[in-house]
């Protein structure tokens, strides 16, 4: 009962106050300058929405893994940044705007391309009796948790700069500890399964945060795309918004599967290590 209600209440607070964190630093100048010049938006959308979901159902289907962890290996790979990668190209002294703006576009795209990746990937890993279909209309309820207090972060900073300036620190630590809960919560859950999967999970988990930082960097360079921008892209590509999926994974209203959010939670971790070793070189080697 304690675990059904730390769900069902924790991870939509958590959501909520990692959206109203990320509103809190948007402004509106920096969309206008990076939307000015479209081009590493829409290299850093093909990566992340087409090129990432392509390698992932490689890897997975290679992998071994249970088809739970398989699904939940997909949703992690067609969910839109997360709100952590606009730090860590701050940190990286990078274009925090076109992380932020890269975020935002495809957390809006991925209420299209969120179910039909979902519904192909359940198709692929159970089978057309065993799959249990994500519609649109449930996706649409985690985007109204998430888009609404993201609405309202860039309000206050918009008539209060000073205030979204004290809440901003106060605000990520809160998402961090609610977020931190529920994903123990899930974790103490599927214990006997993380004991069994869990060295696979990380490999894998580990595998696809490599492919993802590759794919964010070089291909971008590759396009001609500037240092600082490629930087921006890689970390907005390789740091998802694990918080979205274990929601959609474990909310009643959803999928209603913990077992899937076992990989994204592994995932969160991993990436958050990697990407703060990445984002260390990246400032020890001044790139």
């Amino acid at each position: 009962m304690q675990s059904s209600l730390a769900l069902s209440v924790g991870l939509p607070a958590a959501l909520c106050i990692i959206m109203l964190g990320l509103g809190l630093s948007l402004r509106l100048e920096d969309f206008v300058r990076v939307l000015a010049r479209p081009w590493p938006v829409m290299v850093g959308l093909f990566c992340q929405i087409i090129l990432l979901p392509a390698l992932c159902f490689l890897l997975v289907s290679l992998s071994g893994l249970p088809p739970a962890i398989c699904v939940g290996m997909m949703l992690l790979a067609a969910s839109p940044g997360g709100t952590s990668a606009a730090l860590y190209t701050h940190l990286a002294r990078s274009d925090v705007a076109l992380s932020i703006a890269l975020t935002a576009i495809s957390s809006l795209l991925a209420i299209v391309s969120l179910p039909i990746i979902a519904n192909l990937s359940l198709l692929a890993f159970y089978g057309e009796n065993g799959a249990v279909r994500l519609q649109l209309h449930q996706v649409m309820q985690i985007f109204a948790i998430a888009i609404v207090p993201a609405l309202v972060g860039a309000y206050i900073h918009k008539r209060h700069p000073v205030l979204a300036g004290r809440l901003d620190k106060p605000v990520r630590l809160l998402a961090t500890l609610f977020l931190a809960t529920v994903v123990l919560v899930a974790l103490v859950g599927q214990w006997r399964l993380l004991v069994t999967w869990g060295p696979t999970v990380g490999a894998v988990a580990l595998a696809f945060n490599g492919m993802a930082l590759a794919v964010g960097y070089w291909v971008p360079r590759m396009l001609d795309i500037e240092r600082h921008q490629s930087v921006a892209l890689s970390m907005s590509i390789s740091l998802r918004n694990a918080a979205l999926v274990i929601a959609l994974a474990m909310s009643e209203h959803m999928l209603n599967d913990p077992e899937m959010a076992i990989a994204p939670a592994a995932y969160g971790l991993v990436a958050y290590l990697v990407g703060g070793l990445f984002v260390w070189s990246l400032v020890r080697n001044r790139v």
